[in-house]
């Protein structure tokens, strides 16, 4: 599929509670499945969050479940995550939220980055089934 078959065939939706923060699409749906982009601790005026890496962690999932339910989609429905993170110092803090709104256990990876936009210290992004 190439870009212009995306575009056209895609049913693209921004999550309603919160702009996408630069030129993307905050989900896109393609062939049943529901494509988040990475999202950040930021609250629904984009105001970023500030706290323990366990609560900017569950503003990350909080972001992910409104743009599925936007999409009518759920949390239950994941089946990919991938977790950025600045500092693996961060990971056991990260995962025991993790965890929590995660309880389906759906395919992960975890990678340490040099640094995330808006000097963030996680962003979540994931792929969900209609």
């Amino acid at each position: 599929m190439n870009y212009d078959e995306v575009n056209h065939n895609a049913n693209q939706m921004v999550i309603f509670n919160l702009l996408a923060a630069g030129p993307y699409s905050q989900a896109i749906r393609a062939n049943g499945q529901i494509f988040v982009s990475g999202q950040i601790p930021a609250d629904s005026t984009g105001a970023l969050v500030q706290g323990t890496i366990g609560e900017l962690t569950q503003a990350c999932c909080n972001n992910i479940d409104a743009i599925l339910k936007a999409a009518g989609s759920e949390v239950s429905k994941i089946v990919k995550v991938n977790v950025f993170l600045t500092d693996m110092a961060n990971f056991a803090e990260m995962n025991a939220t993790y965890e929590k709104f995660f309880v389906h256990k759906p395919a992960r990876s975890c990678v340490a980055v040099h640094q995330l936009p808006k000097g963030v210290l996680v962003e979540i992004e994931c792929i969900a089934l209609e």
